[in-house]
């Protein structure tokens, strides 16, 4: 299932206060960028973001983003700031 452009605008006006937020639509999904590193993707309209050490401990649930991938974290919130630091936690790791 594609996930839909409503879906990542809601989620990119969630991470609007991080500057450096792109976006590029591949195959259905959209892959998240920081300042051209990819740290996350919509998948099936889940937001998901890369397993990193600062996210290691964290209880955020690991999810499939599709069949064969690698795992990756759930944000499920709709906190802003929850997100936006969660983000930036995974974010920094990938620098």
């Amino acid at each position: 299932m594609a996930s839909s452009i409503d879906y990542l605008q809601y989620v990119l006006e969630l991470l609007r206060d991080i500057r450096g937020i792109s976006y590029k639509k591949m195959m259905g999904e959209y892959m998240l960028y920081k300042d051209g590193v990819i740290f996350g993707g919509i998948y099936d309209n889940r937001f998901l973001v890369k397993k990193t050490k600062s996210l290691e401990n964290s209880d955020l649930k690991e999810q499939i983003p599709y069949p064969s991938a690698k795992s990756m974290l759930l944000i499920d919130s709709e906190d802003p700031d929850e997100i936006k630091r969660l983000v930036l936690l995974a974010i920094n790791d990938l620098k």
